[in-house]
Parts: C-alpha cells; sequence; structure tokens
C-alpha cells in the first residue's frame, strides 16, 4: 500500500522511529508467555550476532502483532499453530507445521517447528467450587450453565475457536447476562476474588497453580493443538539465516514444565522477563538498571508523543477553527470530520493505522494528532464566534487589514477559550498516549501494560503515577501560561 502524504509528514517528524537496516525487530503479545518467549529469543539472537535486537513486546493482540509482522515493522515474534490456522489463515482444518507454513508462504511468512509445549486452551473453575458442583470436564457444566458468572478474554470471546465455538460444540447456554469480557490477566483477579465462577486459561498459565484452579477437561477435544513457534518474515530469514539458525536452535527446547514454570518466575515470583530468559539461556543476568532510569527513558519517550501531538494540535487546529467561522459550508464539515475521528476508539483508530504507518512511534503520533484536533478545532471556533461584532467594526474603522484584525482583536479576545481548547488537548493526549504501548511506542503506557499482563500493581503504578503527575504539571504550566498569553482585562471576568 502507498503511503499517503500525512505519512511522510511522520516520518519527517520521527526520522529516528524508523529502525536501522541491519536491526532486527522482535514482537511479543500482551501476556506474561509471550513477553517470556520474546526475550528468549532477543537474547537468542544477541548471544549469536552482533545484529542490533530491538524489543517490541506487549505490543497488543494476534491483529496487530499480525499486520506489523506483515508490513515489515518486526521481524519475528512467538505465537501458536492454532492461532495462527484459526485466527489468521481462517483455515481450522490446517493441522500440521508443514501444512501451516506453506499456507503462510503466500504472505512471505514462515514458521519454525514447535518450540517443545502445546499451550491450548481450557476453561478453569475454583477447586472448592468444581467439588461443590462435581465438575470435571467441561460437559459438567451443562446442569449449572444457567447460574455460572463467566469471565473471557477478549480474544477468545472473538475467535471462531473460542467462546461461540465452545458453546456450540458443548451445546452450552450461558446467561448472556452473566457472560462478562475480560483482559485476560483481570480474570485471575477476578475469579480469586469470587467475582466470577469460570474463566479461559492457557495450559501453561501459572496461576492455575497460584490459585488453586482446576482445569475442565476437554473430553470433545474441541480445542485445537496450539505448539509454540516463532513466525517470520521471509525477508528476514533471508537476510539474516544465521540469526534464524539461532532461533531454530530453540525448536523442542522448551517443554511444558519448563514453561510453566517460567511464567511462574514473572507471574508469582515477580522476576524480570530479562533474568528469566538469562537463566533458561544460562547465560550471564544482566545488570538491572533501576526503576529511575526506567522512569526517565518512559519520561522521555511520552513527552515526545505528547508534544509532537500538541504542536500539530496548534499549527493544525488552530487555522481549521479560523477557516471553521469565515467559511461556513467547509466550517460544518471540518467540525463534523474532527467530531467523527473523536469518536472512533482509540485502539481502533490504532489498528487502522498499522497498515499505513506500520508499529511504533508513527501510528501513535498520527493517532494522537487526530485525537488532538477536536478540542483545538472547537474551541477556537467557539471563542471567534463569541467575540462582539462591535469590537471587529471599531478595529476596521482604525484602518486594520483583516490580517491585523484577527491577529491584533479576534484571536486575542478568544485567547481564553482557545487556550482552554489546547489544554484539554494536551491532558487528554497525556492519557490516550498510554495506548501508544500496544503498537510498540513506549511511553508511560509500557510498564502499564506489562503490570496488566503480570498483574502487578507496583509495575501499573510505574507508568500509572508519572502519567497523572505529568497531567498535573501541564495543568499548572497552562495556568501560568495563561498569565502570559491572556489579556489581563479578560483574565479579571468573573
Amino acid at each position: 500500500m502507498k503511503r499517503c502524504a500525512l505519512a511522510a509528514v511522520f516520518a519527517a517528524l520521527w526520522p529516528c522511529a524508523a529502525f536501522a537496516a541491519d536491526s532486527i525487530v522482535i514482537g511479543g503479545k500482551i501476556f506474561t508467555e509471550s513477553y517470556v518467549l520474546g526475550e528468549i529469543g532477543a537474547q537468542t539472537i544477541e548471544a549469536s550476532s552482533s545484529v542490533p535486537v530491538t524489543r517490541k513486546l506487549g505490543m497488543g493482540s494476534t491483529g496487530i502483532l499480525f499486520e506489523a509482522l506483515k508490513s515489515g515493522a518486526i521481524d519475528v515474534y512467538p505465537d501458536y499453530t492454532g492461532t495462527l490456522a484459526e485466527a489468521i489463515l481462517k483455515r481450522p482444518d490446517l493441522k500440521s507445521l508443514d501444512e501451516i507454513r506453506r499456507a503462510l508462504a503466500d504472505m512471505g511468512l514462515t514458521i519454525s517447528g514447535s518450540l517443545g509445549f502445546n499451550d491450548t486452551y481450557a476453561l478453569a473453575v475454583k477447586e472448592e467450587f468444581a467439588e461443590q458442583h462435581g465438575l470435571r470436564s467441561i460437559g459438567d457444566l451443562i446442569p449449572i450453565e444457567a447460574d455460572i458468572r463467566a469471565a473471557f478474554s477478549y480474544e477468545f470471546m472473538d475467535r471462531k475457536d473460542g467462546y461461540a465455538g465452545l458453546v456450540g460444540n458443548y451445546h452450552l447456554s450461558f446467561n448472556p447476562q452473566k457472560v462478562s469480557r475480560m483482559e485476560h490477566s483481570l480474570s485471575f483477579q477476578a475469579i480469586d476474588q469470587n467475582a466470577v465462577d469460570l474463566i479461559d486459561v492457557y495450559s501453561t498459565d501459572a496461576k492455575i497453580k497460584k490459585l488453586n484452579l482446576r482445569s475442565l477437561k476437554d473430553n470433545h477435544n474441541y480445542f485445537p493443538v496450539y505448539q509454540a513457534v516463532w513466525v517470520a518474515r521471509q525477508a528476514f530469514v533471508e537476510a539474516h539465516p544465521r540469526e534464524w539458525q539461532s532461533l531454530l536452535g530453540l525448536e523442542g527446547k522448551i517443554s511444558e514444565e519448563t514453561m510453566l514454570d517460567m511464567n511462574a518466575q514473572a507471574d508469582i515470583q515477580k522476576i524480570a522477563f530479562d533474568k528469566i530468559a538469562a537463566r533458561f539461556l544460562g547465560s550471564a543476568t544482566p545488570e538491572s538498571k533501576g526503576w529511575l532510569h526506567e522512569v526517565a527513558r518512559r519520561t522521555k519517550e511520552h513527552l515526545w508523543l505528547v508534544g509532537v501531538s500538541l504542536l500539530f494540535s496548534v499549527l493544525v487546529g488552530i487555522p481549521l477553527g479560523v477557516t471553521a467561522v469565515r467559511f461556513k459550508a467547509a466550517g460544518q464539515a471540518i467540525l463534523l470530520s474532527s467530531a467523527v475521528v473523536q469518536t472512533v476508539p482509540s485502539l481502533a483508530l490504532l489498528c487502522f493505522l498499522i497498515p499505513v504507518f506500520g508499529v511504533g512511534t508513527k501510528p501513535a503520533l498520527a493517532a494522537l494528532c487526530l485525537y488532538s484536533l477536536l478540542p483545538v478545532v472547537l474551541n477556537t471556533f467557539t471563542g471567534i464566534r463569541a467575540v462582539n461584532p462591535i469590537h471587529l467594526e471599531n478595529a476596521r474603522a482604525f484602518g486594520l487589514n483583516r490580517r491585523q484584525v484577527l491577529f491584533k482583536v479576534v484571536l486575542p479576545l478568544a485567547s481564553p477559550t482557545l487556550l482552554a481548547g489546547i489544554k484539554t488537548a494536551t491532558i487528554v493526549s497525556i492519557g490516550t498516549a498510554t495506548l501508544a504501548a500496544l503498537v510498540g511506542a513506549g511511553g508511560y503506557g509500557a510498564p502499564i501494560v506489562s503490570g496488566l499482563a503480570l498483574n502487578d500493581v507496583h509495575t501499573i503504578l510505574t507508568g500509572a503515577i508519572p502519567a497523572a503527575l505529568m497531567a498535573l504539571v501541564a495543568h499548572g504550566l497552562f495556568e501560568l501560561l495563561g498569565l502570559v498569553m491572556i489579556p489581563a482585562g479578560l483574565r479579571r471576568r468573573p
């Protein structure tokens, strides 16, 4: 797909976002096991090659990762055969690795052999709940299905080999009012607190043992095999055969017990992913740079995202607001377009932008800039329209031309409303920018996403607290800016 003009603008704004041609980019999904496998892959390549490795872990769902892989934004990531067959290729009939590999070849992609374990879906309940109702298999749910409170992950609810196929295969009739969609890691917290009775799990989830859950037997063999594999671009394999071979060296090396233990180290013992990977590979444990270094790095990334969107909102939003006042027909189109963009869910907008910009900073900047337009455009429009026409007539009577009237009279009089719009756009951008981590753009969203995957409040707060502080600082700066930019007479208005 050809990049549009807007893509070229962001390429110019962020020249560092494009990775070096010889850099290898490893992606990963937003759950513990994918973080661990991604880090193992990254360290394996680094141990066998001098080619720099960029980690884009915790990037979100299968759809985001796969679009990133096809676009060339990442080179390789860990996935599962069942996911590839069901969710990507839409070919549940494909069972073997060779069949899946041949189907992916048409997309310019390939896969490794199995890493050694099968991480399929399962349904789980608390042991005491299972004993109380005599639950051993999924079919045993039928007598109590109407009363069960269930929480299933978004991906499980949307996939053909997930919820819809499950209830059809087992002839289950859950009460729709008692079935909730929930982020995967949070469902464990929900069942631990007895807020729900039934959740979907991965068979290597460490929290199954920690929370004393019982996995119900799939006696219909409904869930397909989910062998863990590396999924890579064929162009990467051809350009970096040595590095690809190092990843292939992991085939058959990770058993279900080993993977379960590594997941437990992350989920239960709260050991860092890079240390878990180093232990598995038998390499030196990386030195920790400390939380202060991490916060400083994420602050720099977050400031860049918010700063560029703020600059865009001022340079583009204010002229659009002025245009909307001057030309009525065009003005309605501008206001309507800005409002429509604002109604698109932020995560959906990021997904829409991936085919154009790839992953990383560019789609995040594009989304933030688009979201920042409405407050600035609308407040500029409202502020100018509120200016008393008598002031304009007086200005023209003194011989001011149209440009002078705009900059010396109209904008100063509209400045309180205009500045409020820019302030709103900035604070909204600070919050929305946390979602940028889902497309690999970093910022404060990275520790928040990682903390959600681990259900680790401390890690979540590492991103949430600085984001809140940044919003407070922005609020204070705009209050000071108002003292400088807003005429004194307008500041004294009640």
